[in-house]
């Protein structure tokens, strides 16, 4: 299954994504938003996860290519959402994107066509986000996409350190449509 969108390819993920996922996920700028970054070994299963999902149910996290350049970008798509966290079971929309991708409504775009995609032809009820508080760019893109949040649905992390100042994270929602 692949994804397009004017200015975007989403689709399976490639050998060569690696190396530019392993930068994107060691650099600070990025990964503000997160506990720490991730080393290349924590970078490459996490790559390795996302193609499995992919593979095995059609739909997960995937890579994204810039149409004009080829280059890789991130990736925006779906996943089930951790049966730890207090929102589960659901589907995640989500997305990362490399510094030099930030600022340009990519990620809007690429996540506009993963919800049409995930209420049809996947037929999902519902899908969530969520980040941490302070994340003030993805509650941007979780608004432009028409999520709502209560705040009643906002939980600490169990899966990251209980001293960290991004614990707490806030829970946006979209319901399929009618």
């Amino acid at each position: 299954m692949i994804l397009h969108t004017d200015r975007l390819i989403l689709r399976q993920w490639l050998p060569a994504d690696r190396e530019p996922f392993a930068a994107m996920n060691a650099d600070p700028v990025v990964m503000r938003y997160f506990p720490a970054p991730l080393t290349r070994a924590e970078s490459d299963a996490f790559a390795d996860r996302n193609e499995a999902g992919i593979a095995e149910r059609g739909w997960g996290l995937w890579a994204v290519e810039m149409r004009d350049s080829g280059d890789f970008a991130g990736f925006i798509g779906l996943q089930p959402v951790r049966a730890d966290l207090p929102i589960a079971p659901g589907v995640e929309i989500g997305w990362r994107l490399a510094a030099a991708f930030h600022g340009f409504g990519y990620a809007t775009e690429g996540a506009r066509v993963v919800v049409a995609h995930a209420f049809d032809p996947v037929g999902l009820p519902e899908l969530v986000s969520f980040t941490t508080e302070r994340n003030a760019p993805s509650r941007r893109v979780m608004t432009k996409l028409g999520m709502t949040r209560d705040p009643a649905d906002d939980f600490d992390h169990p899966g990251v350190p209980a001293e960290w100042p991004g614990r707490k994270h806030v829970v946006y929602r979209l319901p399929a449509p009618a």
